[in-house]
């Protein structure tokens, strides 16, 4: 169960956020901070405390907040983000999880090491990373060695169609898993239950689970009948505007 959520208010800048779909257009800034603070309220509903970060003119992409860290039961591990534009986002990051984890229980990736959150799924006691653009092997293999101690197991998936991990995969608990894409058929999560999300609606796969409650994209009715029909409460969440600039509901916050 999750108690604490971090978020970070878009910035202005957001608009010329990092995008692979620019034919989706320019996010709306307006539009965005009402859906940002609908996100919060929607997360508040869930039973957990929200930290709300400031925004930062300087880095366009840092409501995402999900990329600059991993939060744990254990520990918190400050990433190095591959998108060189993004690599400061990790100072305002590593202020606000000091007044939730103790110091030495805060470790970091280090260059040549490269990961960002959004590729890092946790099953339990198992997190699932992708290779990307984003991360490489250097950065698994520090995270591998930071997360050993606690008796945690790190496997690399290999990705080839998405930007991160957690774009067309998320774990729901109790052993269900929203796939869509490629992650339908990776021999990593053959194990899991799957809901397979048809194309047409992939970016729904990127669901979040918040204590026993699933929050989904709107617009997304397949995915949403798919969560209900697994017996979980479903709240929807737009994130239209988020889209745009390649984010998603998990993106927008660390849950832990």
């Amino acid at each position: 169960m999750f108690q604490h959520v971090i978020v970070k208010t878009p910035c202005k800048a957001m608009i010329n956020g990092i995008t692979d779909h620019p034919e989706l257009g320019m996010p709306d800034y307006e539009k965005a901070l009402i859906q940002h603070t609908a996100y919060v309220e929607t997360l508040k509903k869930c039973g957990v405390d929200v930290t709300v970060l400031p925004p930062d003119e300087e880095y366009p992409d840092s409501c995402f907040v999900e990329d600059p860290a991993i939060v744990t039961k254990y520990c918190a591990i400050i990433t190095n983000p591959g998108a060189p534009s993004r690599k400061g986002e990790t100072t305002a990051i590593e202020a606000a999880l000091q007044a939730f984890y103790p110091s030495d229980k805060i470790f970091h990736i280090s260059a040549p090491g490269t990961l960002e959150g959004g590729d890092v799924m946790m099953c339990g006691d198992t997190f699932y990373v992708g290779e990307s653009a984003r991360t490489n092997a250097e950065g698994i293999h520090q995270l591998t060695e930071i997360l050993k101690p606690f008796g945690c197991k790190v496997e690399a998936v290999p990705l080839s169609e998405v930007l991160h991990l957690k774009t067309g995969v998320s774990y729901l608990e109790e052993n269900n898993m929203l796939t869509a894409g490629e992650f339908c058929t990776k021999p990593n999560f053959e194990s899991y239950h799957k809901l397979q999300i048809p194309q047409d609606e992939a970016y729904g796969a990127n669901s979040i689970w918040v204590n026993g409650t699933v929050i989904v994209p709107a617009g997304y009715p397949a995915v949403q009948a798919a969560v209900e029909a697994q017996g979980y409460k479903v709240l929807v969440c737009d994130t239209s505007e988020f889209r745009k600039i390649d984010g998603g509901l998990s993106c927008l916050s660390l849950r832990f």
